[in-house]
């Protein structure tokens, strides 16, 4: 199988610059800014919370989408051939925070010293904390994010992760909430683990779902029941999900997105059985600090960076989801480039 070739811009590995450069996140964004920067003959080391590189990638989009071992041999070529150090099951932070894909953490390491270590850090740490409405029932147990349902069923599969500690979904009826990529890839891993039913629920229809229609028209064509215009209002069950009490939508005038705001219908509420239900309605990104290190960040959350991809702190940028919010695989290699980019000249003028 073709591996994934982060390090396109080069043959082999070049002259050593002298110059030693930390990248905090092994994801998309991450190992193309590795292999563009080995190949200026930079000393990389790649710092990662997982087991090993590849970012969601590995433990979040469906094989079907990106094949674990084309990503793999990405990383073993950044390894063997451009001599990227990969130190993983390693947080990098700065203050206390857990986000979702910690558990199989072994030790942390301070984003302070880490700075004054290398001669740049940049942070491609994504989005891994999820938002979920706070509704009746969210915690009963059944009730999974998108990102963390994800996580622990490609963790479990990949040895991982202990089998009680995925999610039960053989046999069972499950509703996934939103309809992102998140939301498609949640179905489809439901399906490929035994689902017996899948409902995918919208609360606008199926025109504005991010994903797009040719995606949500895909997982309808494996059987999963598509329901747009309803929105979860409770979720209903003793200790464990019994049903989901939706209430149907009309679309209003566009929101600040520019999409139809959705509108809840007086009276229109009603129940489905369910099982599992899984909330695929948006992550967070996750920068490596919850105390001030003097890195600005948006009313998102995400870092605030210039047009050089640097923070506001002089030798430290940042690329990607933890930027941008969440993007396709895609848009986080583009923006790891482009970083990476600015980063190696911001070293030669040094």
């Amino acid at each position: 199988m073709e591996p994934m070739n982060f390090a396109f811009h080069c043959k082999s590995k070049p002259e050593p610059s002298g110059k030693k450069v930390a990248i905090i996140g092994a994801g998309p964004a991450g190992l193309a800014a590795a292999g563009y920067l080995a190949c200026k003959g930079h000393e990389i080391d790649v710092y990662e919370k997982l087991p090993e590189p590849g970012g969601l990638m590995i433990f979040g989009i469906p094989e079907v989408r990106i094949p674990i071992e084309r990503v793999r041999a990405g990383c073993k070529l950044l390894e063997e051939k451009f001599g990227v150090k990969f130190i993983t099951r390693t947080k990098v932070v700065y203050g206390e925070r857990h986000d979702e894909g910690d558990e199989l953490l072994e030790k942390t390491v301070n984003l302070k010293e880490l700075i004054e270590k290398y001669d740049a850090v940049l942070i491609t740490t994504g989005t891994w904390r999820s938002r979920i409405p706070k509704i009746e029932g969210a915690e009963l147990d059944g009730v999974y994010a998108a990102l963390d349902y994800l996580y622990r069923l490609k963790a479990s599969r990949l040895g991982y992760l202990s089998k009680e500690h995925a999610p039960e979904v053989k046999g069972r009826i499950v509703a996934v909430i939103g309809a992102g990529y998140s939301a498609v890839d949640a179905v489809i891993e439901s399906l490929a683990v035994g689902a017996k039913k899948v409902y995918l629920l919208y609360r606008r229809t199926i025109q504005e779902a991010p994903a797009g229609i040719y995606e949500i028209n895909a997982v309808r064509q494996k059987g999963v029941e598509w329901m747009e215009l309803v929105s979860p209002t409770k979720i209903i069950g003793k200790d464990k999900v019994e049903k989901i009490e939706l209430i149907k939508n009309k679309l209003g005038e566009p929101d600040e997105s520019g999409r139809r705001r959705p509108i809840p219908i007086e009276g229109s509420e009603f129940t489905i059985d369910v099982d599992v239900v899984i909330f695929a309605t948006g992550e967070k990104s996750t920068p490596p600090f919850s105390e001030d290190l003097g890195i600005a960040v948006d009313k998102w959350g995400g870092i605030v960076v210039d047009e050089r991809h640097m923070t506001s702190v002089e030798g430290v940028f940042a690329a990607g989801d933890v930027v941008t919010g969440p993007s396709k695989v895609g848009h986080a290699i583009l923006s790891g480039l482009n970083a990476a980019r600015a980063l190696d000249i911001w070293l030669k003028s040094r």
